[in-house]
């Protein structure tokens, strides 16, 4: 038995589930979302809670036990409590500032990098070094936050470039003088 699958999935008061069609639709505080689920899973809402079975032990079935539960969790944290990513800029003369619904990076190319945030996103810039993605979709703000990132990962000999706030970035020693 999956050790992940076989947990219930608690329903804060507040959070509403249904089941239609194979499709789980989670409502809360925060907003809707909704996840199209494999036709073999059994999901079964009983006292406030959410269960997940499967009807044989075949290796698909096994296999997709844990990812539905997990992924059907994560809709109800993001509904009650959303998600967010941090990210830091390092760098001299990096920086990033927000302009309505434009993220405005200054990364060291030759022209700065404008990135609209998508629907559901939220992106704040408290400094001009530091960036909050925040959303109720887990999907959508690691996403966003990769893409981000990906404009200039952080480099391992000054550590400049862009990187998550519990990133460890390893550091190489860079020539060796004569």
């Amino acid at each position: 038995m999956s050790r992940i699958g076989k947990l219930p999935i608690l329903l804060p008061a507040g959070v509403e589930a249904t089941v239609v069609d194979h499709v789980v639709e989670v409502k809360g505080p925060k907003g809707v979302l909704s996840q199209k689920v494999d036709p073999a899973m059994i999901i079964e809402i009983e006292e406030g809670q959410l269960l997940v079975k499967r009807p044989n032990d075949n290796k698909r079935n096994r296999s997709l036990h844990g990812l539905y539960r997990s992924l059907i969790q994560n809709m109800v944290t993001g509904v009650t409590e959303g998600y967010e990513k941090k990210l830091l800029i390092e760098g001299v003369g990096y920086r990033a500032s927000k302009e309505g619904k434009v993220l405005n990076l200054q990364l060291g190319h030759s022209h700065p990098v404008n990135m609209e945030d998508p629907e559901g996103i939220t992106v704040e810039v408290p400094t001009q070094t530091e960036i909050i993605v925040k959303g109720i979709d887990r999907q959508q703000v690691g996403n966003y936050a990769a893409k981000i990132r990906a404009w200039r990962e952080p480099e391992p000999y000054k550590g400049k470039g862009v990187r998550y706030s519990d990133e460890v970035v390893r550091r190489k020693e860079g020539k060796a003088g004569k």
